[in-house]
């Protein structure tokens, strides 16, 4: 399918649960963190997220991140789950990300799901999500 065929969701984020561990640091070099996230989506994507990051942190607060997220819910009312890879920064307190579906990873209604998109976050608040997606021919 090309890209003016896709879909385009909007939605938002909100952390239900943030729990970051240190697990190697340098005097003068980031420290690296394991970050294990839950959160609840709304919008035209609705349901759970469980994530797990990777992430790496300066002393000024600058970061960045990598991990996959799985998702239980629907988007445009199908029902499954699917995962997404994630990577980003933050910068300044804002927290700004690029993601996709990992391919066969969709389950139930959302077989054959794919896409790309992001999302975009003040730390501490509700984060803007997109999705542009499709499904691949059965």
């Amino acid at each position: 399918m090309s890209d003016k065929h896709k879909l385009h969701a909007i939605g938002q984020t909100t952390v239900k649960t943030y729990e970051p561990a240190a697990f190697d640091e340098m005097p003068g070099a980031p420290t690296l963190s394991d970050i294990r996230v839950t959160e609840t989506f709304s919008g035209d994507i609705e349901g759970d997220g469980v994530a797990h990051v990777v992430q790496a942190a300066r002393a000024d607060g600058a970061a960045s991140f990598a991990g996959i997220e799985r998702v239980r819910g629907s988007i445009g009312g199908k029902k499954g789950s699917f995962l997404l890879q994630v990577h980003g920064t933050v910068v300044r307190q804002e927290m700004k990300a690029e993601w996709f579906v990992v391919p066969g990873s969709s389950t139930a209604e959302l077989k054959g799901l794919r896409g790309e998109g992001g999302f975009k976050a003040e730390l501490g608040q509700h984060g803007a999500i997109w999705l542009d997606y499709d499904f691949e021919a059965p």
